[in-house]
């Protein structure tokens, strides 16, 4: 972090810096290409795919509030995922966790098993035996993602960060889900930083994007020289849009936070949700580290339906203000069922191992009136209630949980193996499974 605190740094990224007429807010730069000074005299910027000074902007703003030496923009959240494998060849080892993002998931095991791009071995950080696993599997990189997508499951980053170095591993840290405002994985110890930019960044819903934030200069050149060669690089506009959304990244992560507990406290209430998932209850199993880390605890709720998963139909189709769609972090308010949606790259094997459950619902909470949210959420949970009478059936109720509750976070004897090698066996399921063609 820089001497500025982050408040300041987000709310006048790239103001006054307009280096041609003094423009407060910064001008967006549409060329693709550049004039040169003269024959074998280029300038700093050539070509926009290397270079662009609105892309440049958005990822000086993001080294700044991240407190690292190089900041890359690219055009997607999986692009930045790309870009951070860079550092790895077919002799190295990748150790990613066992509940991490479903995209990224079918990212790393393709990589792996198809291209042989790298060994990767799936490690349980919720475990006890955690670092001894760990250290087994000698990585050259470490891949976390705390809170984890969708259970808000919490790592210990300068833990992992303090038993990377006598292995000389790397470890990059997913910090979509906070933002650089709620926590800073550099000043942790973490190597790399990424975001899909898409979401609380933006913030607004109308850009698809990702970043990189290094901590080491040279490495950061090293995959500068990646971003331009693979040409993952972000586009102007989409960089100008996500500029303009980090000045009110403060103000909008305040708002979706106190919505988000507001929330919190009436799913703790209510009789139709088996088990809630956010990092904020003190009953949470990382609520201690969440604390310690975490500069407040976000925007993002997960809970269990105590019902069966055709209940979720009814419960689905009864909202109005919690949109059914796939994403978070924007303004307004996103309901999406994991299984099906965002981890549905993911087979059944692998999701039950990560603790998500046929009826776990994830809420992106937006900045909308809560008492507004707080109604839709009643008012579909009535709509459930209505359903189970006329069908003579009951809730669960919260003292069955069902089996996304059953997270090794949370029980030992549900524990997946201690480590996971990935192989081309525990995909055949998932290629065998035409609904999810689409996803591979």
């Amino acid at each position: 972090m820089s001497n500025r605190h982050s408040a300041t740094i987000s709310a006048r990224a790239g103001i006054a810096q307009d280096p041609a007429y003094g423009a407060v807010t910064p001008p967006m730069y549409l060329t693709s290409t550049y004039e040169l000074e003269g024959f074998r005299k280029p300038g700093k910027y050539d070509y926009s795919r290397s270079n662009n000074p609105t892309r440049d902007l958005l990822g000086d703003a993001l080294c700044e509030l991240e407190g690292g030496a190089k900041g890359l923009v690219t055009n997607t959240g999986m692009s930045a995922c790309v870009l951070a494998l860079q550092v790895l060849t077919p002799d190295d080892t990748l150790v990613i966790p066992h509940d991490c993002y479903g995209g990224s998931y079918r990212l790393f095991t393709n990589l792996s098993l198809k291209k042989r791009a790298f060994k990767l071995v799936i490690v349980n950080f919720q475990q006890a035996d955690w670092a001894e696993q760990v250290k087994a599997a000698k990585p050259k990189l470490i891949w976390l993602e705390t809170p984890s997508n969708p259970l808000l499951q919490i790592t210990d980053v300068r833990a992992v960060c303090e038993l990377a170095k006598p292995l000389n591993a790397l470890v990059l840290v997913d910090n979509t889900f906070l933002s650089p405002v709620l926590q800073n994985p550099i000043a942790l110890g973490a190597d790399l930083v990424l975001h899909s930019t898409t979401k609380y960044l933006n913030g607004h819903s109308d850009i698809v994007g990702g970043a990189l934030i290094i901590k080491d200069a040279a490495l950061g050149d090293e995959l500068k020289w990646w971003a331009n060669c693979l040409g993952v690089t972000a586009g102007a506009f989409d960089s100008h849009l996500t500029l303009r959304g980090i000045r009110t990244l403060l103000p909008r992560m305040k708002a979706h936070q106190e919505n988000a507990a507001l929330i919190v406290d009436y799913l703790e209430n209510q009789p139709l949700v088996a088990k809630t998932y956010y990092p904020g209850l003190k009953s949470h199993p990382g609520h201690a580290i969440a604390k310690a880390q975490q500069h407040g605890f976000g925007g993002m709720v997960s809970f269990d339906l105590a019902t069966d998963e055709k209940y979720l139909s009814v419960f689905f189709d009864a909202l109005q203000c919690f949109t059914l769609a796939q994403s978070l972090g924007g303004i307004e308010s996103l309901i999406c069922h994991p299984g099906s949606m965002t981890h549905a790259s993911m087979n059944a094997d692998a999701q039950k191992t990560a603790g998500i459950g046929p009826t776990l619902i994830r809420l992106s909470v937006g900045i909308e009136d809560p008492r507004d949210l707080l109604a839709d959420l009643a008012h579909a949970f009535a709509a459930v209630e209505q359903a189970l009478k006329a069908n003579g059936a009951r809730g669960t109720g919260k003292s069955a949980v069902p089996e996304s509750a059953q997270s090794t976070e949370h029980s030992a004897s549900a524990a997946p193996q201690s480590t996971t090698i990935v192989s081309e066996n525990n995909q055949a399921s998932f290629r065998a499974n035409p609904a999810l063609a689409a996803f591979w």
